[in-house]
């Protein structure tokens, strides 16, 4: 899925080409209490809950104000589902009206910071949705008219800090910009800007805005993982917005994609996906989350070498058949035909891909199930390693509920069909370990010793695993080292990762 930075659009100024930039004003604001409560139900995809408090808030609040909160609720409806465009002609008609009643408020009062500073929030929620369409020249033009708003709200009330925020962003961006952005930037005649600064801007925003605090701390996770190389710290940001508004599950979402794509974690990756399935229901839009947390799940379940379960989670998804986010029957289809293989069920595979060459995808077909699905149906895998596969699962199960006799024989057989899959055999020596420690140990060894080319999720195991088996030998020393390296192995399970800290703790380790 391609990524692009996402804001609200009311509270955006946009720099050339690339990147949306949102802008806002705290201080001298008609109503803030009440357009707070709006704008934080948006942040919270309780679209519902924030028309009300508008219409509560407004005849206190500018008319002018509510139109642009209005267009930025929709705006906020379709960064949830970008592939989705039927809304975009609402959208386009609602921000156009916003745009064209804050110019004849500015006409009217041009000495009121407050109308000005509304004016750039119309411009910018048009900018968002323009550089999300690929309209960059367009959206260039409307973020010199943003910057140009800002300023002169600035110039008026040097107060409305939130509006500095959206300075920092284009001062930031501005900075970082590629030569290409920077040419057009000299020929609409929009100054440079100044990294550092822009990042103090925004950091100060965030910590102390009355009406963009949320709205900073999003965009700021962006620039943390993009540009400053503080994945940790876009983590937090993400995990404070999730917090803070639970209602929205894109965040929920960016915690489990960043979980792999940055840190390369599937375990925790899952956890994300799994909470937006449990939170689904209270979601603000309830079905979305659930079927990205469902297909989430299932792609990190399959990463994690637990690929029955997956299956269920994929075909949850196709029983609802959602028409949202678009795309999705295409990409579970694909999925589920990728996953039946590992199994070695052929046959309802190729239905699988067959079914998603025929199902409907996004324009340009983002998320190239088209390609997915040819290459699944040209490509037999081998069947002898995937019943090897299936028949570890079934009897790493029996382990789970207790069944030793069962798992040790179905695994057995799973390690005669597949010899070299290391998650087979240290699942088998997991088993024998009650039995037949030493053997057990060995295996553990073994795989250990192979490790350039065993999986990171099996490395874990085996490491965390023996280092059990030596603990309970008594060979304390060695344990420890087994351990500590559990907890190193880069892509590895983290679960089990957590498992080992808990006993260096225990063991007293530094």
């Amino acid at each position: 899925m391609p990524r692009r930075v996402l804001i609200s659009g009311a509270l955006a100024l946009a720099l050339i080409l690339e990147v949306a930039y949102p802008v806002r004003a705290t201080s001298g604001l008609t109503e803030l209490a009440g357009l707070k409560l709006a704008y934080g139900a948006l942040l919270d995809a309780q679209f519902d809950r924030a028309a009300d408090a508008l219409r509560t808030a407004c005849g206190p609040a500018p008319r002018e104000a509510c139109d642009v909160l209005e267009a930025t609720s929709l705006w906020w409806q379709i960064l949830l589902d970008t592939r989705d465009t039927s809304r975009d002609a609402a959208f386009v008609r609602e921000v156009n009206e916003a745009i064209d009643r804050c110019e004849r408020w500015v006409a009217r009062e041009p000495g009121r910071a407050e109308a000005w500073f509304y004016l750039g929030g119309a411009y910018g929620a048009r900018v968002s949705w323009r550089v999300e369409r690929g309209q960059r020249l367009a959206a260039a033009r409307d973020g010199k008219r943003i910057k140009d708003a800002l300023e002169r709200a600035l110039a008026l009330e040097p107060t409305l800090e939130d509006a500095r925020f959206g300075i920092g962003l284009y001062k930031y961006y501005a900075d970082i910009a590629p030569v290409a952005a920077k040419i057009l930037r000299f020929l609409l005649l929009l100054p440079g800007g100044d990294k550092v600064s822009g990042l103090r801007d925004m950091q100060a925003t965030e910590a102390r805005g009355q009406l963009v605090a949320g709205e900073a701390l999003y965009q700021l996770h962006w620039i943390y993982f993009w540009y400053e190389q503080q994945p940790r710290r876009g983590l937090d940001a993400l995990e404070r917005l999730s917090a803070r508004y639970p209602g929205n599950p894109h965040f929920l979402q960016r915690i489990g994609e960043v979980q792999v794509e940055y840190f390369h974690d599937a375990a925790r990756s899952l956890e994300a996906w799994q909470r937006l399935i449990d939170t689904a229901a209270a979601s603000g839009t309830p079905q979305l989350a659930q079927v990205r947390g469902r297909l989430g799940a299932a792609e990190q379940l399959d990463a994690l070498l637990e690929t029955d379960r997956s299956l269920p989670e994929i075909r949850r998804v196709l029983e609802l058949a959602p028409a949202r986010p678009v795309g999705t029957v295409a990409r579970a289809q694909v999925l589920l035909g990728r996953m039946l293989d590992r199994l070695g069920h052929r046959d309802e595979a190729v239905a699988a891909y067959r079914a998603a060459a025929s199902a409907r995808v996004p324009d340009g077909d983002p998320d190239r199930v088209g390609p997915q699905a040819r290459m699944g149906l040209s490509r037999t895998p081998d069947r002898v390693s995937a019943e090897g596969y299936r028949l570890s699962l079934s009897g790493w199960r029996a382990f789970e509920r207790g069944d030793l006799s069962t798992a040790a024989e179905v695994l057995s057989r799973a390690r005669t069909l597949a010899p070299t899959d290391a998650m087979i055999r240290v699942r088998l020596a997991r088993v024998t370990a009650h039995t037949h420690p030493d053997r057990a140990l060995a295996e553990f060894d073994a795989v250990i010793a192979a490790r350039p080319r065993v999986t990171p999720v099996a490395l874990t195991a085996a490491y965390a695993w023996s280092a059990e088996l030596l603990e309970a030998r008594g060979a304390r020393t060695h344990a420890l080292d087994r351990y500590r390296t559990a907890t190193r192995v880069f892509a590895g399970d983290s679960r089990l990762a957590d498992v080992a800290r808990k006993a260096l703790v225990r063991l007293g380790a530094n």
